[in-house]
Order: structure tokens, then sequence, then C-alpha cells
């Protein structure tokens, strides 16, 4: 490692992605670097935001190898029997899971942030988005939801378990990665909520008045925690001997099902697919949170960030510093 090129890669930290949290670098499952910045330490645990639609991702891959969900072709109303569809509704009624994890299922509202006040005072986020679920959108088109419209998800974990997404998730990763999530996180006050997204400290994953947490943001991680999970997927979801996540999955889930033409991004299971010819893939937030896997470098990347409108892109970082370095 050329400590020259470790001082000029901080710089440019510093220059030109200063929200930036905290950063691990593993190749061939080793710690190359680990830094924190912005008074932050490697217990730090940072709303990662749209990095929680990638660690549903690999539940839902679990919940298939467990025997939970027949297939991801299968209708979302067919988890909702209760559900009552609107008059003259019929585009909902054809939405697949797989509709929901490749973003090309269509919704009703067109600004997604007027949705978002209605959405946080809602007692049910699962069936607040239900209600915005379909319409005369054309479902296989890629329509990207950062928040409102995952939780559907959620709601299909928690139907096919038994078991909060909290629950399932520490059994099923977080705990055999040695990943520590403390509690819930229900927020009662806008207040609360904006604290959330600035804290360095809290421990856990946000959840709706009802339980059920969050698909599309709204877990903290540290770095570590980050790496960890990037390098159960490096390895075809192995950890320590134990096959926590199928390889199958794995590979089904980040290879391109979808493509946001507008950005000429390819979408996998909720995974963005970086580079078809070296198998790099990543989990991102907004802000700059993300977990970037490059299977022939043999390569993982995680770096956190305290949100930042416009941050820059960190996939650039990684390719034209990181990747250099180490």
């Amino acid at each position: 490692m050329n400590q020259e090129k470790v001082i000029e890669l901080e710089q440019k930290i510093n220059n030109d992605y200063s929200n930036i949290a905290g950063m691990v670098v593993l190749k061939d499952g080793k710690t190359l670097y680990e830094n924190y910045f912005n008074e932050c330490t490697s217990s730090s645990r940072i709303h990662v935001y749209s990095v929680s639609k990638s660690i549903i991702s690999i539940l839902f891959g679990i919940a298939l190898d467990k025997g939970y969900i027949k297939s991801i072709n299968q209708k979302v109303l067919d988890f909702f029997p209760d559900y009552k569809t609107k008059r003259g509704e019929k585009t909902i009624q054809n939405i697949t899971i797989k509709d929901m994890l490749t973003m090309t299922a269509p919704y009703k509202y067109k600004v997604a942030p007027y949705t978002y006040i209605k959405y946080f005072m809602s007692d049910d986020w699962v069936k607040f988005t239900l209600n915005l679920l379909g319409g005369k959108g054309q479902i296989g088109k890629f329509r990207y939801t950062p928040l409102v419209g995952p939780d559907i998800l959620s709601g299909i974990l928690v139907k096919v378990t038994g078991k909060s997404v909290f629950d399932f998730a520490t059994e099923s990763v977080f705990s055999p990665l040695g990943i520590t999530l403390e509690s819930n996180v229900i927020f009662h006050s806008v207040k609360e909520q904006r604290e959330f997204n600035k804290s360095k400290s809290i421990s856990g994953w946000v959840a709706d008045p009802n339980g059920v947490n969050t698909a599309g943001w709204g877990l903290t991680l540290s770095p570590r925690d980050m790496a960890k999970i990037g390098q159960l997927y490096l390895d075809g979801g192995i950890w320590n001997g134990k096959q926590i996540v199928s390889s199958q999955w794995i590979d089904e889930s980040t290879k391109e099902h979808s493509r946001w033409e507008k950005l000429n991004l390819s979408y996998g299971y909720l995974w963005w697919i970086i580079d078809d010819k070296e198998q790099a893939y990543a989990a991102m937030g907004d802000g700059g949170n993300v977990i970037y896997i490059n299977k022939k470098r043999n390569m993982v990347v995680s770096i956190t960030s305290h949100f930042k409108s416009n941050a820059k892109d960190r996939i650039e970082l990684i390719k034209e510093y990181i990747e250099r370095i180490f």
C-alpha cells in the first residue's frame, strides 16, 4: 500500500466527500484500510438510507431458501387477502414480488415528496403504500421509489415468516455475522425523525406504529457491518462455513433485471449493477452510503456518510482512487 496515495485519498475525501463518516476496504478477505471522519468511530452507527433495500433483498433470498415464499413471481396481493382494491383498479392485481424487487411496479403518485408527510403521519405504512400501488402506470417500466413503495416487501416478510423483519434479519443475517442492532426505532415527532437522520449513536431499524420495519430506508449500520455484508456476498453467501443465503440468489439478484434508462443504470433485485466485466455491484443509499462488491478484484468497500443533498458519487471515488490504491 502506497502511503502517499492514501494521503492523497484522504485529502480527496476531506475536499470533495466531506460528509463521509467512515470507510472500510477489504481485499482477499483482509482489512487493508479503515478510517473514520467527522468525529465518528468504529462504534458509530449511521442511517444508511437505501442500503436498507439491499438488506431486504438478502432477506427475500433467505425466505425463498427456507420455503417461506414459493416464488418471486407470486402476486403481491396474494399476501394481503384482506386488502380491498379500489373501484376500477386493474393494475395492482398483477404486480408481483419480482416487480417490487426490480423497481418496475407502477404507483399512483407523480411527485413522491408530496406523499412523505402523509406517509409519516399514517399508522400503517404498508397499507398506505398499497393504496398508492398500481394505477394507470405500466408494469415492467423502471420507476425508482426511494421511500414510499418498498415497505410492501416488509409486509410480505412479516406475513410469511410470522416474525418482525427486525427479528428475522437478526436471527438469519445479523447475529451470524456479528452485527448488533439494539431495537426498533419508532418516531413520535418530526423532531425525532430529524435527530435520527443526524445521529451517530442510534442502533436500530425504523418501524411504523405497528412495528413493521421500513424496507427502503431506516437502518443504521457501521462501515464494519456493511463490509461484513459485502464479504458475505463476495463469498457466495457463506460465513464461517455456514450458508447464510444461497449463492444462486446472490447470482440472480446481482445481475441486470431492469434499467433506469434516464441515468443508464442497471438494477438487479434491490442491488445496483455497476460493472458486468468486473462483476461489480453495490447497495447505495442517499448521501453517499455504499456497500461495493467487486468480484474480479475480490474487493469490498463500505462507506457510511451523513446525509447531504446531491452528494458526490461514491462509485467514482472507489473506481478512480480506492481501486487504484488497493
